[in-house]
């Protein structure tokens, strides 16, 4: 593989614009094209980034041969077409997580890659936080004993699904962020989860015309018997000073550890309108430069394939993934326990 890789972004939405910055930037990567189904956005997210070229079809995008790989960030529930389609060009592809909406998706998914020979990779950023990551260092050092319990919560303002998307009735808190938790869990304590319980209520966000769930609030039994309890909301108040709130705890046998990654207060602003814990840890820019552990990922993925190594968060992780949260759904719809 060439030092730069050609990509492409498949999905200029939020975050597509994030990969198309963090590949305009790179010195591995070389952005190539970009695609979306809105061409307004199309072509402004090519005017901002120096991009020739851009599409509504992603089938001519990956028809280019200076794409090498391709970056797929459509909405959760549209990633099967593009991924698939992707692995049969011989592209390597970095997904938004979920990788998919449904265990058959994710598996035809991964399956697809698999028979292609290709590198795919889906994007759980969290495992690029210094909190996660510092998490992790001070489990695998014993510092904690055995994690016997966990408490991990990820909840955004009722602004994202009501303002940010359109499509926001196609999906749920629990694929959106619910996917966040459940991995970031599974990778710190190297475990799988085998049995959960989750409910769930519709009220809140039906009344504002989306009809998806308010919340998840699910309890996860890992097999090596770490039992945690994961929430995920949708309908946090607009007033909130921060978008998100993440908050984590772990009590193990000899410590503790805890967590804020939303309203930790290392930078505070306050105006006549609002009270804000602006971001410095998930994508800020620093002169101009495109940082943070969003962007860290996405580095990664692009120093993997100029390096040829394998990314870690592969597609299996993916796939187990969307395992658990289809278990949680289903919990959430019967009230019954689920076992994995």
């Amino acid at each position: 593989m060439a030092k730069q890789v050609g990509f492409g972004v498949i999905g200029t939405g939020i975050f597509g614009v994030l990969h198309c910055r963090v590949y305009s930037q790179h010195p591995r990567a070389k952005l190539v094209a970009v695609c979306d189904l809105d061409p307004k956005r199309a072509k402004a997210a090519a005017r901002q980034y120096r991009v020739k070229h851009w599409f509504t079809d992603y089938r001519k995008l990956l028809a280019m041969d200076e794409v090498q790989a391709v970056s797929i960030a459509t909405p959760d529930f549209a990633h099967k077409g593009p991924a698939i389609a992707a692995a049969k060009a011989g592209k390597h592809f970095l997904v938004e997580k979920p990788l998919a909406t449904t265990l058959a998706e994710a598996r035809a998914i991964a399956e697809a890659a698999r028979k292609a020979g290709i590198t795919a990779m889906v994007d759980f950023h969290n495992r690029w936080s210094p909190a996660m990551c510092k998490t992790k260092q001070a489990i695998k050092k014993g510092q904690l004993g055995k994690v016997m319990m966990a408490y991990y919560r990820l909840s955004d303002t009722r602004e994202v699904p009501v303002k940010w998307f359109k499509w926001s009735s196609k999906t749920s808190v629990l694929w959106f962020l619910g996917s966040h938790c459940v991995d970031t869990l599974c990778w710190l304590l190297e475990d799988r989860v085998k049995r959960v319980y989750a409910v769930s209520r519709r009220e809140v966000l039906k009344g504002l015309g989306v009809d998806t769930p308010d919340f998840y609030q699910a309890t996860l039994e890992l097999e090596k018997g770490t039992c945690a309890v994961v929430e995920n909301s949708w309908i946090l108040a607009e007033t909130e000073p921060s978008i998100f709130d993440f908050k984590m705890e772990m009590v193990g046998s000899k410590g503790t550890i805890r967590c804020d990654a939303s309203h930790h207060r290392l930078i505070e602003r306050y105006t006549q309108k609002e009270a804000a814990y602006p971001d410095v840890f998930v994508m800020p820019e620093v002169h101009g430069e495109q940082l943070g552990f969003a962007a860290a990922s996405i580095k990664y993925f692009a120093d993997c394939l100029a390096a040829g190594k394998q990314p870690t968060a592969g597609l299996e992780d993916g796939v187990e993934n969307v395992r658990v949260l289809e278990a949680i759904e289903r919990s959430a719809k019967t009230g019954r326990v689920v076992t994995l």
